[in-house]
């Protein structure tokens, strides 16, 4: 018997052990994965942005320490700011989901808060009635939501945000594009709307921006949550899966099911 093709589907982690999981993951589901890093991590230190440090010895951007509550909302900025030595005193320590709250926990924080919903609205939603009147101290990527702040701002709380690093789209990305433009991506996992834009800024680059989006157009595309199904979409990417879970494996999972039954054809 000829084996079944399998599937080719390209993941645009950061190139840590995030990216090794998404593998293992797309390769015990049948597929063949394409890791393509559309992220990397560059952090802030004090000298960039003296207002929000807190003077540690590595110069790392910390969250400030004088909130009645922190939101974190990566498991990055936790592990960031556990490296500078961050200690939350006695502030109700906010994470945005349960990756975010496991990265807390590992690096010895306790959790308060976790929504119900893994989002910057679900977070909003959380904190609406607890917020009025207090500090609160944001702290995260240069590529946050407004959804968050602002949210809390109107909850009537005083808000500060902290960029603990960029983001940034690492050099040599984009063989998922050249693969798409050539229709040999059978499905595509974008899990921010910063990996839509980095993957069309690589695709730009090798001039196969708009050869990549019918490609995409004929896979089966994933996105990770509304906000990057809106980016996507607004480029004119047709999004086929956008899981209840933000999370990756629930993305995946989805992903694969979805395309497996054009694949076999």
């Amino acid at each position: 018997m000829r084996e079944e093709p399998r599937l080719r589907v390209a993941a645009f982690r950061p190139d840590d052990e995030r990216l090794d999981d998404a593998v293992e993951l797309l390769e015990s589901l049948g597929a063949d994965p394409v890791p393509d890093p559309m992220l990397a991590v560059e952090p802030a230190t004090a000298a960039e942005d003296s207002d929000t440090a807190d003077g540690d010895d590595d110069d790392r951007v910390t969250p400030r320490t004088d909130a009645d509550f922190v939101v974190l909302t990566s498991k990055t900025g936790v592990e960031l700011a556990a490296e500078a030595g961050w200690d939350p005193g006695k502030a109700t320590v906010c994470a945005i989901g349960e990756s975010t709250a496991e990265a807390l926990h590992e690096a010895g924080y306790g959790v308060d808060v976790i929504p119900a919903e893994y989002s910057s609205s679900g977070l909003v939603d959380a904190l609406a009635d607890a917020v009025d009147g207090t500090k609160v101290e944001v702290a995260r990527s240069d590529h946050g939501s407004a959804v968050l702040t602002d949210g809390l701002e109107a909850a009537g709380a005083y808000v500060h945000e902290t960029v603990l690093y960029r983001l940034v789209r690492p050099e040599g990305s984009g063989e998922s594009a050249d693969l798409a433009a050539d229709g040999d991506l059978d499905a595509a996992l974008f899990t921010s709307s910063l990996t839509v834009e980095h993957f069309l800024n690589a695709a730009a680059e090798r001039g196969v921006r708009e050869a990549a989006i019918d490609g995409l157009n004929e896979a089966t595309v994933g996105a990770i949550g509304e906000p990057t199904r809106e980016t996507a979409e607004a480029a004119g990417i047709d999004v086929d899966v956008v899981p209840d879970r933000a999370d990756f494996e629930a993305l995946a999972c989805e992903a694969v099911e979805a395309a497996a039954p054009t694949h076999h054809e």
